[in-house]
């Protein structure tokens, strides 16, 4: 059954929950809203479908098609053609054309257009952007471009959009721009946030109650984010940037932070005859493996943690921000302090009284001069079509890899020496070492990382583990 209802009579799309009730020999269903839209139908006005994030299941499609899904809703196809996404992806463009035609009734191009005019009319209904800021947040080249890409999709222009928004759609924020993030619940979200908390660089992140804050650089520029609950299906992005061009990677980017974009239900259902996941999964639903920000950071911490402990590790990552780091002044009443060092920051630095393992210091250096060579590398949606990925994971040792996989959203990465992992199984199953955890998570495949966060989130009055850390005991 696809996502998304049809109507043929009425030439109207509409999510499953829509309360209309129409003859069901009149509706077809599609798996993407761009491809209802591909097929002449335009959006309801009640269900408003375009608030939803394009995603595919990898139980409804090939893993080819479901790779190049995500690669384009991550913006491939902002500033490159078909054949580029072909090349990324190992086959040709006409290959992959002929597989979005055949599985989905579109092509790659149709659902990065769609892609972005839903994104810019979320914009024009949650915001008072200006139509040109609107334009150019979602990844226009013009407004013209946006213009007819609004009528074709709508029928209608941004003006139109923006008059026709209830009195309830605009989120009001003191200063910045407010942004619904949609996602598939449930969301464990109290489960996120511990195990943000347990993490936090001070000085770059800031955990509350109920929200997770942290500076950001956009080309060079710095910027605070801030994400809090929605309602039942969406987070709210408060974001304070210096500029709005490009919005919509970094709407994803925050995405990525939490793992949104998950298939939380089918990782589940696989997982959920297991004895020893299986009970775990009714007690935390909509548990996520963590994501990241920045994948130069996150690699960093996972060269940290490999040789020492949690607390160590956020000590070692507060030492480093506040060295290298750019400070930002008029944070601190936002628990906030500076950004994050950049790769060319790090290539030469004087980390040696930081209490570092030699060959920790060397990796930082080797990393950071891979990350410079290839800073497309920096963001996580777009580390599939960096040509650096290789060097990347080949300047870590496997156990760090790993731990960035996790962290980049592979479902089946698998840290097998995580300390408190070891420690949920030992629990569960006696005194276990990484190759005994790596032997019973045979069965968890393709999902060990989704099976690895709910075992983290199951020992009691502890934090989530740090994915970086290793136990040198074997």
């Amino acid at each position: 059954m696809g996502s998304f209802n049809a109507v043929v009579t009425t030439g109207i799309y509409c999510l499953p929950s829509c309360t209309g009730r129409p003859n069901r020999n009149n509706v077809r269903t599609f798996e993407l809203a761009a491809a209802a839209e591909a097929a002449g139908f335009r959006a309801c006005l009640r269900c408003r479908p375009y608030r939803t994030q394009p995603s595919i299941s990898r139980q409804a499609a090939p893993p080819l098609l479901c790779s190049a899904v995500r690669l384009i809703v991550d913006g491939a196809l902002d500033e490159a053609t078909e054949d580029d996404l072909g090349i990324k992806l190992g086959v040709s463009g006409r290959h992959i054309r002929r597989l979005f035609v055949e599985h989905l009734g579109l092509t790659p191009d149709q659902l990065a257009r769609s892609t972005r005019v839903h994104f810019a009319r979320r914009l024009l209904d949650d915001s008072d952007l200006s139509i040109a800021d609107v334009t150019f947040a979602a990844g226009f080249g013009s407004v013209r471009q946006f213009n007819r890409a609004c009528r074709e999709t709508f029928r209608a222009t941004p003006s139109e959009l923006r008059a026709r928004r209830r009195n309830s759609d605009r989120l009001v924020v003191d200063g910045g721009i407010a942004l619904r993030i949609p996602f598939q619940p449930p969301l464990d979200w109290q489960g996120a946030l511990g195990w943000m908390r347990s993490r936090a660089i001070d000085g770059i992140e800031h955990v509350s109650a109920d929200s997770y804050r942290r500076t950001v650089a956009i080309e060079g520029d710095p910027g605070v984010l801030e994400i809090s609950p929605g309602g039942t299906d969406c987070l709210v992005l408060r974001a304070h940037l210096p500029h709005w061009k490009g919005l919509i990677q970094i709407a994803q980017r925050v995405r990525r932070i939490f793992n949104l974009d998950a298939d939380v239900q089918a990782a589940d259902r696989h997982l959920n005859p297991d004895p020893l996941i299986g009970p775990l999964i009714g007690r935390r639903p909509g548990v996520r493996p963590p994501g990241a920000w920045d994948l130069f950071e996150a690699g960093i911490e996972a060269i940290v943690g490999e040789h020492a402990s949690l607390a160590d590790t956020a000590v070692t990552m507060r030492q480093i921000a506040e060295r290298y780091g750019t400070l930002v002044p008029g944070l601190r009443t936002l628990g906030l302090a500076r950004t994050f060092p950049a790769p060319p920051d790090l290539i030469s630095a004087d980390l040696g009284d930081l209490g570092l393992d030699p060959s920790d210091t060397i990796a930082i250096r080797r990393f950071a001069e891979v990350a410079a060579d290839h800073p497309a590398a920096a963001d996580p949606t777009r580390i599939a079509r960096s040509e650096g990925l290789a060097a990347v994971f080949g300047n870590l040792t496997a156990e760090s890899a790993q731990s960035l996989r996790l962290r980049l959203g592979e479902p089946d990465a698998f840290p097998r020496a995580s300390p408190l992992l070891l420690r949920a199984l030992s629990r569960r199953t006696g005194q276990v070492t990484p190759q005994a955890a790596a032997d019973i998570a045979e069965d968890w495949r393709p999902w060990r990382a989704h099976a690895t966060t709910y075992l983290w989130l199951s020992v009691p009055d502890q934090g989530p583990a740090h994915v970086g850390d290793v136990d040198h005991s074997e």
